[in-house]
């Protein structure tokens, strides 16, 4: 009998496909659209191996999950809490064209051979409902938000800062810098005024997890719409290499690159920079070989970096304060990782 299920079941589900019955969640990312990849098959939450993954296949689960466009493909154990030892890995490989509406559509291998070090992980952006407009950069500008298909401006007494750090966060930028009252007839929102007060607390995700309620009695105008200003959002390459995923250590700071000084830098802080590009591991050459990338010019944004390896961003391990240092460009950091040979 039990033969015979096994049988019908191959013949419904047909070869190659993931079971339709298949859900898919993201697990330890900083917010619901990033994180390592789990499948649920007949119950139970089993993880999929990185043999393949790409950014396709991460622009269907993105497109699943209703998490907005995709970021990045990663793999290993960058998101935490690791997997325990004991949970299945069910996919060896995935091979999805990228138009799928969901993971289920595409072909897959049953993992034969595969361990949790190569779980596959997902970044993808948030679909987008609040954003930053009419200012002379992307991470600044009047807030509004889409409520019921339409963009909204927002008041100045239902607001403060706790709110705009959260949308710094949420559109993409770095820290959140002022928030104000803004705006003059050119910069005025013309559509309606979000009817909502909200009362954040600076550390979700999303405007939308913040308490909030029905703001009845309110007689704002667009004289009070918000302007909010972030940081640019943080971000590193590596140059002067064959590879992006080897070179010159470079981050951009406040809309500018420079480099990193090496005094106090080492393998731990070479996983971070590998983890965070999606690079693979770190292969910590030699000094004389990362010398070959040659010294950098302008900035030297960070000094005394030190990572304990389980950072997901290199802005998280502990440095100087920025553009703080006592170093030369002779004393740049370069990076090595596994995809860069």
């Amino acid at each position: 009998m039990a033969l015979l299920f096994s049988l019908i079941l191959a013949i419904c589900t047909g070869p190659g496909l993931l079971e339709s019955s298949s859900r898919v969640r993201l697990v330890g990312g900083d917010h619901r659209c990033e994180g390592r990849v789990e499948v649920q098959r007949y119950g139970e939450w089993g993880t999929i191996c990185d043999d393949g993954w790409d950014i396709k296949d991460v622009a269907v689960v993105c497109r699943e999950l209703d998490c907005g466009v995709a970021k990045r493909a990663l793999s290993g154990t960058l998101f935490g809490p690791l997997t325990q030892q004991q949970q299945k890995i069910f996919i060896q490989q995935v091979k999805c064209h990228g138009m799928e509406e969901n993971l289920s559509q595409c072909e897959e291998e049953d993992a034969f051979d595969c361990t949790h070090e190569e779980d596959a992980g997902v970044v993808c952006g948030f679909p987008e409902n609040v954003r930053l407009v009419d200012g002379h950069k992307r991470c600044q500008g009047r807030v509004e938000v889409k409520q019921q298909g339409q963009w909204g401006t927002v008041c100045k007494g239902s607001w403060n800062f706790a709110a705009a750090k959260v949308v710094c966060q949420q559109v993409g930028c770095g820290r959140a810098i002022l928030t104000r009252k803004c705006c003059n007839k050119a910069t005025q929102g013309q559509g309606p005024i979000w009817p909502r007060k909200v009362s954040c607390s600076g550390q979700e995700i999303s405007l939308q997890d913040c308490p909030s309620e029905v703001w009845e009695k309110n007689n704002c105008t667009h004289d009070e719409d918000m302007w909010v200003e972030c940081e640019d959002p943080f971000d590193l390459k590596l140059v002067g290499g064959d590879s992006p995923c080897a070179g010159r250590l470079e981050v951009l700071h406040k809309g500018e690159w420079g480099t990193v000084c090496d005094d106090d830098w080492g393998e731990m802080a070479d996983q971070v920079v590998c983890r965070q590009l999606g690079c693979g591991a770190s292969l910590s050459p030699s000094v004389k070989f990362r010398r070959r990338f040659g010294p950098g010019v302008g900035r030297i944004w960070l000094d005394d970096v030190a990572c304990s390896g389980n950072e997901r961003s290199l802005e998280q391990c502990r440095h100087r304060f920025w553009g703080h240092h006592n170093c030369k460009h002779t004393e740049d950091v370069a990076v090595v990782c596994a995809a860069g040979i």
